[in-house]
Order: structure tokens, then C-alpha cells, then sequence
């Protein structure tokens, strides 16, 4: 089984920049700026999604190796500081894509060992599908009911600490079981966050598109490499 460990930080239980005035009431002004950001969210996010892609595939085309633990975490939690780092200048976009495509690099790797695998190619095809089936229905559910997923910021973020916590001890212990349990539990807190993030969206609590985005791509980063151990495993032991 081939597992990664978890990236966290995508719930933020207090809200990044002001949010609009008037709680409980929306306004023109309001819905015309949260259908503003939710645009521009989502077409940034189509756009890093392609562009991780066609990292990752670059490579697992010329089978670059692994960053490593300590690199991978390093540059994650180095660009995702300049993501918020220059969030409100012209910056912020250089950062997104720099933090996506070394998110796609360290995916690379782990992509090579899973189409390794007997079936590979299928295992990769079947997360891929059920990360974007999740993500859509998700995304739809939130998006038409505008139902306020705030409160499970808290949570979420804890759970995704212990989550870091605890993939660290299986990487060093080699522990399967619990690297599959793990992977279980990260595919659940992911679902969560994207419900969290879209809520976010939805009622005005994130009104900057870059840090939306970051956040749903974390979200889907992390379900996809989830979904990927738990196929895989039962590959592994054919």
C-alpha cells in the first residue's frame, strides 16, 4: 500500500479577512461579491488542478525521486506561508501556482509506485473518479441548500493535526494498519473540509478567492492520496 502523509491546515476556525457587514442579511452587494469570489475560486482552481497535473505526470515520466519527509513538509508549510503571506498583492498568484506545482511533484512518486502495482493504472483511474464525484457532490450540496458548515472548523483542524501526527508515526514504524485507518480517516476530514471551505464561500466568511482556493485544493489534494492508499491496498496484496 502506498500512503503519503496528510497535509493539513485548511480548516480556519476564525475567519482570514472581515466579513461582510450586516450578519443574517444579505445583500446585493454581498451575494453580487460571494458569487465574485466563488467564480474566480473555482476558475483558479480548475487551473491549478491542470497545471499539479501535468507536474505530477512530468514526474512520473521522468521518475523523479521523492522530495522526502522533512523537504516535502518544508516546502509545503514554506509556500503555503507565502500563499498568506502575499494573499492581497500581485504575488499571491506566483505563490498558488508554486505551492500546487511542488504539490504535484511530490505527487509524482507516489503515482509511479500505484500504477507499479497489479492494476495500477485502474487504482489511479478509480480515486481520480471518486475524488471528482465526491468534490461535485459536495460542492452541489452546499451550494444549494447554503447550508453554514463554520462550526466544524475546530474539529476539522484538530482531527487533521492528529492526522499529521499520526502519519508520521506510521512512516517511521511502518505500521499498514494503522497507515489504513489513516488513510480512512483523512478521506473523511477531507470531505468535511470541502464542505467547510464551500460554506465558507457560500456565506461570506472567506472573501479572498486565493486563500478559497488554496483550501479546496488541499482538500482535494488530500481525499485523492487518501482514496489512492485505500484502492491500492487491496492491490498491493494481490
Amino acid at each position: 500500500m502506498n500512503s503519503m502523509t496528510p497535509i493539513p491546515l485548511t480548516a480556519r476556525p476564525e475567519t482570514t479577512l472581515s466579513a461582510p457587514s450586516g450578519a443574517g442579511h444579505t445583500t446585493p452587494t454581498d451575494a453580487a461579491g460571494t458569487s465574485r469570489v466563488l467564480r474566480n475560486a473555482y476558475a483558479l482552481l480548475s487551473m491549478t488542478l491542470l497545471f499539479s497535473a501535468a507536474i505530477a505526470a512530468a514526474s512520473v515520466a521522468f521518475q523523479l525521486p521523492a522530495p522526502g519527509i522533512l523537504l516535502t513538509l518544508g516546502g509545503y508549510f514554506g509556500l503555503l506561508f507565502a500563499v498568506y503571506r502575499f494573499k492581497n498583492s500581485g504575488w499571491a498568484l506566483p505563490a498558488v501556482f508554486a505551492l500546487t506545482g511542488f504539490m504535484g511533484y511530490s505527487l509524482g512518486p507516489v503515482l509511479a509506485k500505484s500504477l507499479a502495482l497489479p492494476g495500477g493504472a485502474q487504482v489511479v483511474a478509480l480515486a481520480l473518479a471518486a475524488t471528482g464525484a465526491t468534490f461535485l457532490a459536495l460542492s452541489a450540496w452546499v451550494l444549494t441548500t447554503r447550508r453554514d458548515f463554520s462550526f466544524m472548523g475546530g474539529f476539522l483542524f484538530a482531527g487533521m493535526v492528529i492526522a499529521l501526527i499520526a502519519g508520521l508515526g506510521a512512516m517511521f514504524f511502518q505500521i499498514p494498519a494503522l497507515s489504513l485507518a489513516l488513510a480512512a480517516m483523512v478521506a473523511l476530514l477531507s470531505a468535511g473540509l470541502i464542505l467547510f471551505e464551500t460554506s465558507r464561500i457560500v456565506t461570506g466568511g472567506e472573501t479572498n478567492y486565493v486563500l478559497a482556493t488554496v483550501g479546496l485544493y488541499v482538500s482535494i489534494f488530500n481525499l485523492f492520496t487518501s482514496l489512492l492508499s485505500l484502492f491500492g491496498f487491496g492491490s498491493a496484496d494481490e
